[in-house]
């Protein structure tokens, strides 16, 4: 499990480092079609639906591969 949680950490710094080194690889966040903002006057709502439902997609996809390859 400790294992685990250090390869998560890993991936995490990497993440990190990537956005904050090359941030037009995530410029498509939040502007995907389906995803809503509400701006009026001093209001503004943004619910990233779409951009959510995709990221949710990913991460499924990711825990079913590691789950069917390492029979974890």
């Amino acid at each position: 499990m400790s294992r685990w949680l250090i390869y998560i950490g890993i991936l995490f710094v990497i993440v990190g480092l990537i956005i904050k080194i090359a941030p037009w690889l995530i410029n498509w966040f939040g502007t995907l079609p389906g995803d809503i903002f509400y701006d009026k006057g001093d209001t503004k709502i943004f619910f990233p639906i779409t951009s959510m439902l995709l990221i949710s997609f990913v991460i499924s996809m990711i825990f079913w591969i590691i789950k069917k390859f390492f029979d974890i």
